[in-house]
Order: C-alpha cells, then structure tokens, then sequence
C-alpha cells in the first residue's frame, strides 16, 4: 500500500494549478502572512534550507569521483514541494530549476502514486528529455521525503554524467539521430528502495556504459545528498512545525513569483523586443551521418520577448526552424533549463531563486519546432548546441532593457556556445572508455557595459565555470597536453571586448585506437553577436589532427616541439614542428580514430564586444597584444591601435594611432550606404532567391512553419502576396 497523504498527489496538483489559474497567486496566497508577521523566522528558515542544498552538493561533489561533478561542479541539489514544484536550490548548475519539477509532476501525473508506488526510502531516476531534464547525461535522481505518513516533498540532485554509452562515446552523443542512438535511458524509473539503489539497476550502468564507474560513483553522491536533505529536512520541521514548514515554504515560491515580477519593472523597460541569432553546422560528407543528414545545416533562431507593465516575461521562438534527426532538438523542459539558468545569472542571483519565477515567465514554443518536437523518437543529445545561442539572445534583449533602464553596468552581451569533445576507444591502461572532456566549461563570457567579458572563465550552462586540471583529465584519457594556449582574437572586438576562448594541443598516447566526436559548434555564421556596435565572436571551428607525425625524434633530440596552433594564419605551429600528415576539419570531428603518436588540437569559444572598437582605450589594446589576446594585425585593422613590440615589450604609437583611426573613419563614411538602400538592392536577391542553398532551405523552412513570419517577411522585403521559396536542390 502506497504511504501518502488522505489527498491523492494528483489531486493537490490539480488543486495547486486550479489556485494559481483561478487568483494570479501560488497556492492561492494573495498575501504573504508567515512572512510579514515574523520576518526573522521566515528568513531563516529560507536560509536554512539553502544552506542545507548547498552543503549537501559540497558533500556530494566530494563523495563522486567523476571529475565532471568534482573538477568541473556539473552538479546541483533542490528542494521541492510534494506537488514537484522547486522550493531552494544549490549553487551548481542552475538548469535545473524546473527540469526537475517536470519529472517529479510527469510521475504524479502518470500515477505512479498507485504503481509503482511512493513510499519511504525509494529512489527514482530519470534522464529522458521528454519526460523531465534537458539531455541524455543530465540524470536527475529524486527521493520522496515523508513526516510521519505524510509526503511533504522531494529532495532532487542532479549530475552530468561523462559516459552515456550512446552511438560515439561520451554524454553529449554527437551523432544520436534518434533517441535509441544516444545511449542508455533512464525513463523515471524506481532505481532504488529502503535508501539503496538496487543491484539490478547497478547491473544495467556496468553492462551498458563504457566507463560505468562515473555514473556509479555520482549515483551514490546523488542518493547521499538526497538522503541529507531529507534527514535534516526533518529534524527541522521538528524544529518549526510541519503546519508552519507547509505555509512557509508556499510563501516562498509566491514570494520567488512577486520578486521576479519587481525585478523586471525595475530593471527594464516594458515593450516588445526581437533578436535573431544562426547556427551552422557542418555535415555534409561526414561519416557516420545517415543520408537524411548527410548535408549541411543553416538554422535560424528569431526570438521576440515581450515585458508587461505587471513584470511578466512572455519569449516567442515562432519562425524558428523544424526539429530533424540530428541531436540538437530540445524539449520543452531543456528550454526552460536554459531559460532559468540565464534568468539566475542575470536577475534571480540572491539565492531566493525557485519555480515562483517560473510561474512569473513563459514561452511559445511551436510545435514541431526544435525546441518542441513532437516525435519523441528524436534525440536531444546536443541540444545546447541550439540552446546557447538561443539564449544568448535573450540575454541581449534583456540587456537591452536594462540599457533603457539606465542600468549600463547590468549589461552583459551573453553567453557563448561551448563546443564539446567526447573521445573513447581503447585506454592507456589497456580498457575500454568514453569519456567527455569537460574542459569546455571555461570558454569566454561576452564582453559587459562597463568591461571586458570573462577570458576562459564562463559558460552560461554553469556559473561555476572550471576547465579543471589537465593532469585529472589525462588520468582518464589517453592523451597527453602539450598545452592549453588562449586563442588570439578569438573575444569579439569592442569598447570593451569579448572573453577569449582557449585551444588545447594533445599527444595521443598509449591507445591504438582512440575515437574523437565533437559537437556543439557553429560553422560559417555567427552564433553569438555583439552589442552597441561590438563585434560578434568568431566562429570559425577548426580541428587539426596530425599522423605519422615526427613527434618521437624530436623529443629524443630535444627539439622544438608545437604546444599551441600559433598565430600565424598561415601555417599552424603542428605543420612548422611535428611534421606529418596535418588534416584540417571544420565542424564537427567526425573523422577516422587516432592512435599513439597522432596530436589533436581543439579550440573553445569566445564572447561578442560591446561598443565601437574605436572607443577602446589604446593601452588596453596594446595590453591584449602583449598577453596574446589580440594580435597586432587585428590591433591595427580593428580597433585602430598600433602597437609597437619589442625587448621592452608592447606600447602604442600614438600619433600613427591617431591617424589610422581617422583613418577608418573616412572609410566608414566613404562606404557606407543608406538603409533604405541597402534593402533596395537586396529585394533583388531576395526575388532571386540568390542564396547559398543552406539560406535558401531556412527561409522555407520557417515559412512553412509559421504564418506570422512568413506575413512579415513578405512585408519586409515588399514581396508579392504569394512569394515563397523553393527548395533548393538536391534537399
């Protein structure tokens, strides 16, 4: 018999949304009573609950071996109502505010009150999109938390795993076309009873995943903070009182509602704003990729955020484009994940963050779209490779806001996209493994109003960004660093530019096979603009892998060898060093496998620039040359800046300055044209449709897909009533 509430949980639910529907309020509460009448005692219950999250990741990161959880942080710890909705979270990564809110209610709503049953002690996991968390490697575990009989909430951790065993090795599948590629799925299961996971659920990771120890080990650091939240969670409801624990933490979430609301008004201008963003990916002739895919990809991702006076955030991604076999669809609740982790990096960042906010925003997500795909035979193993740049946007719209607001030092341009390695095969210690190398958590930030964006220090799916230390990922991987180098111009130019990104040089070592995948990165367009005049960061994804390389000898000879691609854009430092067979991929590395003695280069993204890079103070410039940030070329040809080397290092030539900045004034004047113009003289192409066929099938796309855009853009470009695109040939 199932231990529960006289109210089944389905019926609180529904309750719980008939309140909010009906009154405007969380659970109903027009005020917030507990609160007004002892603020000291609400207060520090709220921070005691935090602090219990909080703690209870620390102990956890320290339980798991995984380096994803212990270097990198990709974990975090919640606490939530019995109706599944977020009370407090951890720090870590803050995706996951309603994530798991949605497998908690998909597993009321399915009944699994009556079967398999909600009792004391039990474990369900869960890393199916479709039903609750953003990808594959995201497994969420919760357990039930009751006083006395009574089920008063959940406690939920979250891990991003290394190794999902999907079709290429690693979390991040890159070549999933369908859900049954990318790996093994956990679809809100019961994985555990009487607080210990079960032996046939442990059987299935060791069977089914080539590196099992790192979901093992974070299963249990999952459980184990799980079961500190709940056991503190009770000796404090001792404490309080259950009546009081059950109103307080109502007004919580009502309170996260009010706050979230106050926070838009003040902070930003109510209106309607759009931005667009692309991503090109890079298929075409790749092996591996199925004749559907076989071809390259242009994706357009329009968004509109309206604010109403009240606060209220509404996002609409119509005119986007179809979701496809490919894995970078994403679910309804992976949208809300890079939603929410944008929203507590911008505005929800006192700790007070919880699904009140939620309930304060929303979005239109088309069906049929990539952000809601209606076959869930579809994979979603790389779906930030859409979601960053997405909400990259919406991060400039709100920027936009906070810039009419006045609020200039709010400003941030955004976040970037982080591309991903994934890397198995055989060890060096002579195993199988897959593994993710989750150094991608420390690309660039996107420049700010008042400065420069973060170098190698941010990705917008963890706020605690850590590229970890290369010597914890070379005792998983059979590769050696011959360096980490920052990427020279790789932050996008500006007043204030953008963070760098960085590069990695490998030597593959002691393996005679070693398989490389990466994803999660745009080819051929911008994915990430800059603002008021900034650069967008480059996106130019290029991999080096080099074999037969001279690599033995000249370490013999002590010779020099390459520890970075260089600056010269001609030939790499591995082509001037290591000699050998250099073979030059753009997109995604899909390529044959390496072994002993081949070197790999990999490079991680950097953010947009705010402001004209004209206005950039010149010593700044002439700094960023000196550390490698900018090169001297870029320095002169961009911002204007020229910078003279040499023993004593780098200083500006101020009057050449002067004059070459003047310089690039007169052009911009001489060359530029009117708007009016400009789309003139594009009406032409736009009729023609003269467009690469990657441009030509986006545009039918969204057109098919959505009756507003296609009125729109038939108005924009004063097309006839009837114009469409054809699709281009050949797709």
């Amino acid at each position: 018999m199932t231990e529960t509430t006289a109210t089944p949980l389905k019926d609180q639910l529904l309750a719980s949304d008939r309140l909010f529907q009906e009154t405007g309020h969380y659970a109903g509460l027009d005020k917030l009573d507990l609160r007004d009448e002892d603020p000291l005692k609400y207060e520090s219950l709220h921070i005691k609950l935090r602090s219990m999250v909080v703690s209870a990741r620390e102990m956890a990161k320290r339980i798991s071996a995984s380096p994803g959880v212990r270097e990198v942080g990709e974990s975090v710890v919640a606490l939530y109502t019995p109706e599944g909705d977020a009370i407090a979270l951890s720090t870590g990564i803050m995706v996951h505010v309603h994530t798991a809110s949605r497998f908690i209610k998909w597993m009321i709503q399915n009944d699994y009150e009556k079967a398999p049953g909600i009792r004391p002690g039990d474990i369900f996991a869960n890393n199916d999109a479709f039903i609750g968390t953003v990808q594959a490697p995201d497994v969420i575990d919760v357990i039930p938390i009751f006083y006395d009989d009574e089920l008063i909430g959940w406690a939920a951790a979250v891990c991003h795993e290394l190794e999902v065993g999907g079709i290429t090795p690693g979390g991040d599948v890159a070549l999933a076309q369908e859900r049954y590629t990318e790996g093994l799925m956990v679809c809100a299961e019961k994985v555990g009873e009487n607080d210990e996971l079960r032996r046939d659920y442990l059987i299935r990771l060791e069977r089914n995943l080539r590196m099992p120890i790192y979901w093992v080990l974070d299963e249990k650091a999952k459980v184990a903070a799980c079961l500190e939240v709940r056991d503190q969670l009770l000796e404090l409801i001792d404490q309080v009182g259950l009546d009081y624990y059950k109103r307080a933490t109502k007004e919580f979430i009502e309170e996260g509602r009010r706050a979230q609301l106050a926070r838009v008004r003040q902070l930003t201008v109510p209106g309607r704003y759009r931005g667009h963003t692309f991503f090109g990916h890079v298929t075409e002739g790749k092996q591996g990729v199925l004749p559907m895919g076989n071809k390259n990809w242009l994706y357009a991702i329009p968004m509109e955020m309206e604010i109403s006076a009240e606060g209220k955030i509404h996002l609409d991604f119509d005119g986007t484009n179809s979701s496809g076999y490919h894995s970078m669809n994403c679910t309804p609740a992976g949208m809300d994940g890079g939603f929410f982790v944008t929203l507590t990096q911008s505005m929800n960042y006192d700790g007070k963050v919880n699904d009140g906010a939620w309930l304060a925003t929303d979005m239109n997500l088309p069906e049929g779209t990539w952000t809601n795909p209606t076959d869930e035979s579809l994979a979603t193993a790389t779906s930030w490779a859409l979601l960053l740049p997405a909400f990259g946007v919406f991060q400039r719209l709100l920027s936009r806001g906070f810039l009419g607001r006045g609020y200039k030092e709010e400003v941030f341009v955004g976040q970037v996209n982080s591309p991903m390695i994934e890397m198995g095969g055989q060890s060096q210690y002579g195993t199988r493994f897959g593994i993710a190398l989750f150094e991608c958590a420390a690309a660039g930030s996107g420049a700010m109003g008042i400065k420069d964006g973060l170098d190698t220090a941010y990705v917008g799916w963890n706020p605690e960004s850590d590229m970890g230390n290369m010597e914890i990922w070379e005792q998983d991987m059979p590769m050696l660093y011959l360096g980490r180098t920052i990427s020279a111009n790789s932050g996008g130019f500006g007043k204030y530019r953008g963070g760098a990104g960085f590069e990695s040089l490998w030597l593959v070592n002691k393996t005679p096979q070693l398989i490389i995948a990466t994803s999660e990165h745009s080819s051929r367009v911008f994915d990430n603009a800059g603002m008021c005049g900034g650069y967008p960061a480059p996106t130019v994804q290029l991999h080096y892998a080099a074999h037969d390389t001279d690599l033995k000898e000249l370490t013999s000879k002590s010779a020099r060898l390459p520890h970075s691609l260089g600056t010269d854009p001609y030939e790499t430092d591995i082509e001037k060093y290591a000699g050998g067979d250099v073979k030059v991929i753009e997109g995604p590395y899909l390529a044959e496998p390496l072994r002993e003695g081949d070197l790999f280069a990999h490079s991680y993204n950097g953010g947009g620039g705010y402001g004209d890079p004209l206005e950039r103070d010149p010593d700044s410039v002439a700094r960023d040359v000196a550390n490698g940030y900018v090169t001297a070329d870029s320095a002169k040809a961009v911002y204007g800046v020229v910078v003279e080397s040499d023993s004593d290092g780098c200083r500006v030539d101020r009057e050449a300055t002067i004059a070459r900045r003047e310089r690039i004034q007169r052009d911009r004047r001489t060359h530029a044209v009117p708007v009016r113009q400009w789309v003139e003289q594009d009406r032409e192409r736009v009729l023609a449709q003269d467009f690469a066929p990657e441009v030509q099938e986006m545009y039918r796309d969204s057109m098919a897909n959505s009756a507003r855009f296609t009125q729109e853009f038939r108005e924009f470009w004063n097309l006839p009533s009837d114009f469409e695109f054809t699709p281009p040939k050949g797709r």
